[in-house]
């Protein structure tokens, strides 16, 4: 059965990178009834309409900012599924602006919640990031409150019967500012920049992030963070399959940077169910049934899963073909 036939979904910073593959995946695979843009930015709006002009009939486009409550709740009127991928999330920017990151990312968590409960919608599920676990910079650090938003907002939305999960993944393979354009851009002048020589990263695409979102929406009950198995790749791999005939300068860590990342920590391993090819993190927290997802499989004590220790790498002839098939 296809939850989304007839449905109303909605997904807050839908002009993005994401908010693009959601809208096109969901359109050509499922039968919403229609499918609300929400976002701040009035001309990528009309690109985007420009691009999806055969689904015209299905799509809205919402001009608005998760920042204003009110505009929210008109907004949700009616909606039955709610994505929220809207964020400021580049590193350097948030830790040099840190209240505008806290003003989206948190108090934007808590408008969504509060909108979602107040107009009934079915269910909302939250996008967050691997630098959420054990944060050193800010954009984690909102990210983990987020997180922690949504998590515990299953516990005064009964009355409404509104459900909230959070998706948790590494980096977007070629989404806007990541670094494979950035690589591309400093190609041309035949000298890469290497933070550090041995920095891993998680590395997902946008179709299977945003296949992984749908799949959790079906399948959510309300309080878990879906975290997907996934590879990881070393900096000097990704230099090399992206540029091969240029030199690499290596010019240190940035401000708020890890050299791996982690998407479930040591101390969240008591609280984690394996599957085949996806983790859950159940909210420790009194009103969680721990009968639920019964079928998986406890992970060992002081587990960790770091980009860094990861059982499946990307090789250079790997990225290649990721990068090719973008």
């Amino acid at each position: 059965m296809d939850i989304f036939e007839n449905k109303v979904v909605l997904i807050t910073g839908g002009t993005g990178s994401f908010g693009k593959k959601f809208l096109k995946i969901i359109l050509d695979n499922h039968k919403p009834a229609k499918v609300i843009v929400y976002s701040r930015d009035e001309l990528k709006q009309f690109e985007m309409q420009e691009q999806f002009i055969e689904f015209d009939e299905k799509i809205r486009f919402f001009v608005g900012d998760v920042r204003d409550k009110e505009r929210l709740l008109r907004a949700f009127n009616g909606v039955d599924y709610v994505v929220h991928a809207a964020a400021l999330k580049q590193v350097p920017a948030m830790e040099y602006n840190p209240s505008e990151a806290i003003k989206t990312n948190i108090i934007g968590a808590m408008n969504i919640i509060e909108a979602a409960i107040d107009r009934g919608v079915k269910k909302v599920i939250a996008l967050s990031t691997d630098k959420a676990c054990n944060p050193i910079n800010l954009y984690g650090a909102t990210k983990l409150c987020s997180d922690k938003l949504f998590v515990a907002a299953n516990a005064y939305a009964p009355a409404s019967g509104t459900r909230f999960a959070v998706v948790r993944y590494g980096n977007v393979v070629g989404s806007r500012g990541s670094v494979v354009p950035f690589f591309l851009k400093k190609r041309k002048e035949g000298i890469i920049p290497i933070t550090h020589p041995e920095m891993s990263r998680f590395w997902i695409t946008l179709e299977q992030g945003v296949s992984f979102v749908i799949k959790n929406i079906e399948r959510m009950k309300g309080g878990e963070l879906f975290i997907p198995k996934i590879p990881s790749m070393n900096i000097m791999d990704l230099a090399k399959a992206l540029a091969p005939e240029c030199t690499t300068k290596i010019v240190g860590i940035r401000p708020g940077e890890k050299l791996h990342e982690v998407m479930i920590s040591s101390d969240d391993a008591r609280h984690t169910k394996e599957f085949d090819d996806y983790f859950i993190l159940q909210p420790a927290l009194p009103w969680w049934d721990y009968k639920n997802y019964s079928e998986g499989k406890d992970v060992p004590a002081g587990f960790e899963y770091s980009s860094n220790t990861n059982t499946e790498w990307l090789k250079v002839d790997d990225i290649k073909e990721i990068i090719n098939s973008l």
